[in-house]
């Protein structure tokens, strides 16, 4: 399940960065921001109960999850600075 819900948070993400290239800024309507903490908390859950193969694949999506976090509310922040 988290794999279908990284997908999707990716997809978002990968929207935003055509926006960029772009000079678009046009936020998501959905929270994406809450929902990767939401994604991120599961994978948590299950990187705690996870090991061998199981334990490195929770690990990189935690990181993946992490990195869609980091572009998303830098293009936030920037949208922000440029007063779009």
């Amino acid at each position: 399940m988290t794999y279908a819900d990284l997908a999707e948070a990716d997809e978002y993400v990968t929207t935003v960065i055509r926006f960029v290239e772009q000079g678009i800024f046009r936020p998501s309507p959905a929270d994406v921001l809450s929902y990767l903490d939401e994604l991120t908390e599961r994978i948590d859950r299950l990187r705690g109960s996870s090991a061998g193969k199981d334990l490195e694949v929770a690990r990189a999506q935690h990181a993946y999850a992490a990195l869609l976090a980091l572009v998303y509310r830098q293009f936030l922040e920037a949208g922000a600075r440029s007063g779009s």
